[in-house]
């Protein structure tokens, strides 16, 4: 039991949050430019651009765990989150340890890798907020859990949670490293529910302006919400004070799990692909008219006269006109190996950052006849929420636990 908790447990506050700021003053070099601030008014892994690798993992409390324990939980994330998006190991000990007769704080997985612009980012689910940490009164009126939507086929153990690891970063292992680590800090006071790990275009193998491809083939993002927008940004992705003002500054993360049936669609033909998502596959250009990034004119029509995009395309379905809303969107492919059938389990880690989940809510209410419902399942679902950026020698859980 010493052992385990040299290793991971509640020791690791006793390091100070504090000594994020020494830690940091050793950063030098590649690692300096491959990493981004820990400290701020946000996390980081909302508007920072978002790498190839993602592993993202929820955690619930275990049985008997007291606020005491989550307290000392977040401030030990805190700890390791802000050594670890910097280039460095879990602890100072690191992997070499103390004792050669203890398990090492650091797993040794990333040992010579850099920061590879590593993100972290801690959030927590309508499910702390029940009566076992006295939080009831804490909770934001909009973190709940979301609801069921038409043609949803949700996995129970896919879905939910307490909390929320989001790792990214250019690297997959350096990804699942820092989860894998903050999941051994966590043993004894929260266990994984579940895990999900996804990828984008490898770096090199595409301009990074490039908008990134889903496993359909086509792009996916092109209308997304620019992060260089801060008057964008606080409009649909920063949360304010107007409701519980220990998230001001945060956001509100949705998770879901879609599930593509990619067989039938490689046997689809081109053009009814680019029907069912309203755009050009190669190009991604809308097909109401101009390039990828230039607005969808619903009412554009072909050489015919009729709609140039069906009235039911996925795009057309999505669009800001139509839903009244916008999300920061930040997705990733996942594949999972094959199913009990023999087809692949892949599909889309949907994540996307909003001010309010019911921005979520009204565009998936919206897309009750989108055409590519046919080839997609919904099998996971989550929302959390995403806690504010803190100062240096403040910890995570600070203004939720105050």
């Amino acid at each position: 039991m010493l052992g385990l908790l040299g290793a991971g447990g509640a020791g690791l506050a006793l390091g100070g949050i504090g000594g994020a700021t020494a830690a940091s003053a050793v950063v030098r070099g590649e690692r300096a430019a491959r990493s981004h601030p820990f400290h701020g008014a946000h996390q980081q892994g909302v508007t920072t651009p978002a790498p190839d690798a993602l592993v993202l993992a929820s955690l619930d409390m275990v049985e008997g765990a007291t606020v005491d324990d989550l307290r000392e939980l977040l401030a030990d994330w805190t700890y390791a989150a802000s050594r670890l998006s910097q280039g460095l190991e879990v602890a100072e000990d690191g992997a070499a340890g103390t004792s050669p007769e203890a398990p090492p704080p650091d797993s040794g997985e990333a040992l010579g890798l850099d920061a590879a612009g590593l993100t972290i980012t801690i959030g927590v689910g309508p499910s702390l907020f029940d009566d076992r940490f006295g939080l009831e009164d804490r909770r934001p009126t909009a973190l709940v859990d979301l609801p069921l939507f038409a043609g949803d086929l949700l996995e129970a153990a896919r879905c939910g949670g307490d909390l929320c690891i989001q790792a990214c970063a250019a690297d997959s292992q350096v990804a699942l490293h820092a989860v894998r680590n903050l999941m051994r800090i966590a043993f004894g006071r929260a266990q994984v529910r579940w895990l999900q790990t996804g990828f984008t275009h490898a770096e090199g193998s595409a301009e990074r302006a490039m908008t990134p491809r889903n496993l359909l083939g086509f792009k996916d993002g092109s209308a997304n919400l620019r992060v260089d927008d801060p008057e964008h940004l606080a409009e649909h992705v920063w949360v304010g004070d107007d409701d519980q003002a220990w998230l001001a500054g945060g956001t509100y993360l949705v998770a879901r799990r879609i599930r593509m049936t990619v067989e039938s669609w490689d046997r689809t033909r081109l053009r009814e692909q680019e029907r069912v998502i309203g755009r050009t596959k190669l190009e991604g250009a809308p097909l109401t008219g101009g390039a990828e990034r230039d607005d969808v004119d619903l009412d554009a029509t072909d050489d015919t006269g009729q709609p140039a995009m069906d009235a039911n395309a996925h795009v057309r379905l999505a669009h800001p006109s139509v839903t009244g809303t916008r999300i920061l969107r930040r997705p990733f492919n996942y594949v999972d190996g094959v199913t009990s059938v023999g087809q692949l389990d892949a599909g889309l880690v949907f994540l996307s950052f909003q001010r309010d989940p019911e921005q979520f809510v009204t565009i998936q209410r919206s897309m009750r006849t989108d055409l590519l419902n046919e080839y997609i399942r919904h099998v996971g679902s989550a929302v959390f929420a995403i806690l504010p950026g803190i100062a240096e020698g403040e910890s995570l859980g600070d203004r939720l636990l105050a």
